[in-house]
Order: structure tokens, then C-alpha cells, then sequence
């Protein structure tokens, strides 16, 4: 039986309910998103689907407090030219903001534009824009979500970076300036090399 839970907006708050713990950090992998990443667990999830890849991570206080011992190394991690990003597990990134929202903040401050921000979460693009100051907040500054519980009636394991058929790849970015869900769509290396060129303000 599934007894994963559908919260009303508000309803679960991170300043009630985080810990600041993280259950998890790993550098230099490929599985979290595009590219090289740096990808930081927090924990405590309260959705409780059934299935979960990280049930240990449901728990609040399961894992390490995070430090700033902790995130210098994961900003020096970052700055290494192949790193294309970080990006936010669980656990919920978005039960745990006051985290998150941290390490974002020092990103922008380090390295500007020049790297992005992937997060997983439990709640879906819609509910989180009717939720929380601070869930919007950091919904605003990541660019990419991968949303929606997940659920094993619909897993599927040929999936790219998703574990059900529910589950969305969005461009935050796209979706928040047209108001509707954009779906990401990966770069093929030409692309890519151009994109790099426009962030290095090169044309």
C-alpha cells in the first residue's frame, strides 16, 4: 500500500520542520543532472513514497549537520572548470531552504551565471508556486526541477534522470518567464560550445 502524502500549500514549512542536516555529499559524478555535478543530499522528506531510492534520508535528522566546512568544499569543488553545476537531493531541497538557499547564494556570489543549479523535489512546479516565501524563493533561482513524487506504479528505468513516468524535467528559468511549464530539453555539443561562448560575452 502507498501511503505517500499529498500536503496542502503551507502545510509543510522548512522553518518548522528542517533540521539543517544533510545526509549526503558527492563530488565529481555524473547521474544528477547534465554533466560533471556536485551533488548535495539533504535530509528529511515527509512524502514518504513508496519505493524511495534514499528512505534513510526521510528522517530530519539523519546524516551530519551542514557546516561551513561543508560548503567551502563543495564551492572549491565547484570551481573546477569541467564542474558544470550542483545540484539538490534528498531527502526535500525544498524543506530544507534555509541549506539550499545558503549554497545558492554563495554560488552566485563565486561564479556568477557561469554555473546551474538542478534540484529534485517531491513537489510538483504548480505546488510549489502557490506555497512558501522561501520555496519560491529558491524555485526562482534554480534552473533546473526535476518535479513530482515518485511513484512506482509508473517506474521506469530507461528514464533519463527520473524514476517514474510522473515525473517532469523543467527549464525553471523558461517556465517562471512564460507561465507555463517548459519542458528541458538537453544541448547537443554544438550548442553547448555556444553557450559557453555567449556566457564568456565573446559575441
Amino acid at each position: 500500500m502507498n501511503d505517500m502524502r499529498n500536503p496542502q500549500p503551507k502545510e509543510w514549512l522548512a522553518s518548522e520542520l528542517s533540521q539543517n542536516f544533510i545526509a549526503d555529499y558527492k563530488a565529481f559524478n555524473f547521474v544528477d543532472g547534465e554533466g560533471v555535478r556536485n551533488s548535495l543530499y539533504v535530509s528529511g522528506c515527509p512524502f514518504a513514497c513508496e519505493g524511495c531510492f534514499n528512505e534513510a534520508a526521510q528522517n530530519f535528522r539523519y546524516g551530519k549537520p551542514y557546516t561551513s566546512e561543508i560548503e567551502d568544499q563543495l564551492i572549491r569543488d565547484t570551481a573546477h572548470d569541467y564542474v558544470q553545476g550542483i545540484t539538490f537531493l534528498g531527502g526535500e531541497p525544498f524543506l530544507n531552504t534555509e541549506v539550499c538557499l545558503r549554497v545558492i547564494k554563495r554560488m552566485k556570489q563565486e561564479f556568477g551565471d557561469t554555473k546551474d543549479i538542478w534540484s529534485w523535489s517531491g513537489y510538483t512546479f504548480e505546488e510549489l508556486l502557490m506555497d512558501s516565501e522561501d520555496k519560491l524563493e529558491m524555485l526562482q533561482q534554480i534552473d533546473i526541477l526535476v518535479d513530482g513524487r515518485f511513484d512506482i506504479t509508473q517506474k521506469n528505468l530507461m528514464l533519463q534522470f527520473r524514476g517514474s513516468l510522473n515525473q517532469r524535467i523543467i527549464d525553471v528559468k523558461k517556465s517562471l518567464k512564460q507561465g507555463e511549464v517548459v519542458i528541458w530539453e538537453r544541448l547537443n555539443d554544438s550548442e553547448k560550445a555556444f553557450e559557453q561562448i555567449k556566457k564568456s560575452s565573446l559575441i
